[in-house]
């Protein structure tokens, strides 16, 4: 009775606050009042919420949770914003002027293991896998395309490899030109993954160390930051040759004739994590339940986008401007089973956007570590750190136990099978799932780090 009342409470505060808006706004606010959350087995502390995204397409669950009525269901008042820049995103979160937002999944763990701005922050939730590309200019293509293996019918072999671009680096270095690439922040997953798919060619992306914040040293390519909505018009004024950025930015290269994706992540390193949702560790202690009731309403999302018959629907809603406001031709091409390359080239993807299956929304620790690695591997972890340290650093930051709690929930509500929730001590199974075919096991990370030949090593471990 008591949750009950203190959820009725929220609800009719939240209708007011609505109310003042008038016309449609109060009939909606008197609909919410009137239907109060379905779970009866949690007290919300925090009913009214504001969430921050960036505009890609992986925002999609928080877009969903919202327009479905999943977070209403909940008994929580939801607003969602889009934000400028991803730092802009951790700097509001951590100073509480959002409640959580989609992130990159490297920002509350740099934020955790001393890159960058510290802060204690926690992800319950992963919201998807794959959806990012590797674009490069049409001049760069046409000089790339050549170096390219094509199958009978003359169409490009994927994936295609850095080894292609070698050529072109050198050109450019002859010449007297560095070779300019983008990417949206220093502890994304696209500057991990873009660097990865370079060093597996034997191309050097640049080095980090205490002092020397740009990742430039010794580099072949000289990556920088452009913020995603910005990628294309960069590329376009030819101030960088490429950039690795999620969708709808390496589509809308292609339907604007300006660029060419090369490549995308689920074949730089298949299933990987990209973004999480992300929380203070002090919202969640302070607001327990409402941290599992925010994480339900987002499993519930990435299910329903995970069903092929929603996402129309789901490309319809992340065409509104308030969330990607992207044409719909450019995020269908990407989200109904389909990827774009050279323009014409569109070949089936079905797991290029996954926000689901594969236990897409639980947040393994060996997701975590890998960023770790790679944060060690390129020197932004400056200096050598025992194995226990990478799994003792993630287990603070990444939650299963909010997920489970949530997860759980919706079993007992019927809203997901008891299957869905994965048998797990929160690592995956070793894999070799690379463009290079490295093996990657989470349980022994200095060795991983070890085992590549451009990157920092760990002396102790030898």
């Amino acid at each position: 009775m008591k949750a009950l009342l203190k959820n009725g409470i929220g609800s009719l505060f939240a209708a007011l606050v609505l109310a003042s808006c008038g016309g449609k706004t109060e009939k909606k606010s008197k609909e919410l009042a009137e239907n109060t959350s379905t779970t009866t087995s949690l007290e919300i502390e925090k009913p009214q919420l504001t969430f921050g995204f960036i505009k890609l397409t992986d925002m999609a669950p928080l877009a969903i949770a919202k327009e479905k009525g999943f977070f209403e269901d909940e008994g929580l008042f939801v607003s969602v914003e889009a934000q400028s820049n991803w730092k802009n995103v951790l700097d509001r979160v951590i100073d509480g002027q959002l409640d959580g937002s989609h992130m990159l999944a490297g920002q509350p763990i740099a934020a955790g293991a001393g890159f960058g701005r510290q802060a204690e922050l926690v992800t319950p939730f992963s919201m998807d896998l794959n959806g990012n590309g590797i674009t490069v200019s049409n001049d760069v293509w046409s000089k790339m395309k050549p170096n390219v293996p094509k199958d009978a019918a003359g169409k490009p072999i994927h994936p295609i490899t850095a080894e292609a671009l070698k050529p072109v680096i050198t050109d450019y270095k002859n010449s007297g030109k560095a070779f300019k690439m983008g990417m949206v922040f220093p502890v994304s997953t696209h500057n991990y993954e873009i660097r990865y798919w370079l060093a597996a060619a034997g191309i050097h992306p640049g080095m980090y160390t205490a002092d020397n914040v740009q990742g430039q040293i010794d580099a072949e390519v000289l990556l920088s930051v452009t913020p995603p909505p910005q990628m294309p018009a960069t590329l376009e004024a030819g101030t960088i040759y490429g950039y690795c950025v999620g969708e709808p930015w390496n589509q809308q290269a292609v339907f604007k004739g300006i660029g060419v994706p090369v490549t995308t992540n689920y074949d730089i390193w298949k299933n990987n994590p990209e973004k999480v949702f992300v929380m203070t560790k002090q919202f969640v202690e302070e607001n327990p339940n409402t941290a599992v009731a925010v994480t339900k309403a987002l499993i519930r999302a990435g299910k329903w986008l995970d069903e092929p018959e929603n996402r129309t629907e789901a490309v319809k809603i992340l065409s509104m401007p308030q969330y990607v406001g992207a044409d719909e031709v450019v995020l269908a091409n990407s989200m109904t089973g389909t990827f774009e390359f050279e323009k014409g080239d569109k070949r089936e993807m079905p797991d290029f956007n996954v926000f689901y299956k594969y236990n897409a929304t639980y947040p393994f620790y060996s997701d975590g570590i890998w960023f770790l690695t790679q944060m060690r591997r390129w020197g932004q972890i400056p200096e050598t750190k025992p194995a226990d340290w990478y799994s003792s650093t993630i287990k603070e930051i990444y939650r299963p136990d909010i997920w489970k709690k949530a997860a759980s929930l919706l079993v007992t509500e019927g809203h997901i099978p008891a299957t869905d929730i994965p048998e797990t001590d929160g690592y995956k199974p070793v894999t070799s799932d690379f463009i290079d075919g490295t093996t990657y096991d989470a349980k022994d990370p200095l060795g991983y780090i070890n085992g590549f030949a451009i990157g920092n090593k760990d002396e102790s471990s030898l």
